[in-house]
C-alpha cells in the first residue's frame, strides 16, 4: 500500500528538508510542499532534488509560492494573497508522497488556520526533532498539539547530535518512539543521503 508521510518539525530550521530528501529516497517516494516562503530560486523543492539519485521521484509546484521569508500568513500579505487551506489540493500520484511543511505545525497560513490544518487523517506525520536547550519543551508540545489533532504520529526523526537523557525524557514523556537519527553531517550530498536512505528504508516499511 502507497504511504504518505508529512514532515513537520518542532521549529523551523531542524532538517525538514533533508529528513524529506532521505525518505523520498528510500520510499523512491513524489514530494510536494505545499507553501514556500522565500527562497523561490533555490526552495526546499530545488534543494531536495539536488539531494536525491533515484529516477522515480516527481515533484509537484507549490500550492502558495510566497516572495518573502517569514511565516507564511505574513508572506502573503506581503504578495497580496490569502492562503486558502480548502483549496489546496494535494497531487494525485501512484506513488508513495512525502509532504513537506513550513516551519512547525502552529506556524499560521492565514487568521485561523495552521500547517497542523494541512495534516489529513492519511498521513503519517514524521516529527524532526533536534538537540538544543528548549528542545524537549518544544517536542513535547508540539506532540500535544498534533495528538489533539488526532494526527497518526508514526515517529520522531532526530537531526543531529545524540543527546541519551534528551531523547529518552522526550520518547517516555510523549509515548511517541525515536525511530531514527540522522547525525551532524559535514555537508549532506547525494552519496550522503542514499546511505541514510538505505538504512532507513525498513523503518518506514514497517510504519
Amino acid at each position: 500500500m502507497k504511504k504518505k508521510f508529512f514532515i513537520t518539525g518542532i521549529s523551523t530550521e531542524v532538517g525538514k528538508t533533508v529528513v524529506s530528501a532521505v525518505v523520498v529516497e528510500a520510499l523512491k517516494a513524489d514530494y510536494w510542499k505545499p507553501v514556500q516562503a522565500g527562497d523561490l530560486d533555490y526552495s526546499d523543492t530545488h534543494k531536495l532534488s539536488a539531494l536525491i539519485s533515484n529516477s522515480t521521484t516527481k515533484t509537484y509546484p507549490n500550492a502558495y509560492a510566497l516572495n518573502t521569508p517569514m511565516s507564511p500568513h505574513a508572506a502573503a500579505d506581503i504578495d497580496g494573497v490569502h492562503i486558502d487551506v480548502g483549496a489546496i489540493s494535494e497531487p494525485q500520484t501512484d506513488n508513495h508522497l512525502v509532504i513537506e511543511g513550513a516551519g512547525g505545525v502552529l506556524v499560521p497560513l492565514n487568521e485561523k488556520d495552521t500547517i497542523a490544518d494541512l495534516i489529513r487523517p492519511d498521513h503519517k506525520v514524521l516529527l524532526v526533532s533536534r538537540n538544543y536547550l528548549g528542545s524537549i519543551n518544544h517536542t513535547l508540545l508540539t506532540v500535544e498539539a498534533l495528538k489533539r489533532r488526532n494526527a497518526d504520529i508514526a515517529g520522531i526523526v532526530i537531526s543531529g547530535a545524540e543527546n541519551p537523557s534528551t531523547e529518552s525524557i522526550i520518547e517516555k514523556m510523549s509515548g511517541i518512539p525515536i525511530v531514527f537519527r540522522i547525525s551532524e553531517e559535514k555537508h549532506f550530498d547525494r552519496e550522503v543521503v542514499r546511505n541514510y536512505a538505505s538504512r532507513f528504508l525498513p523503518v518506514l516499511e514497517r510504519l
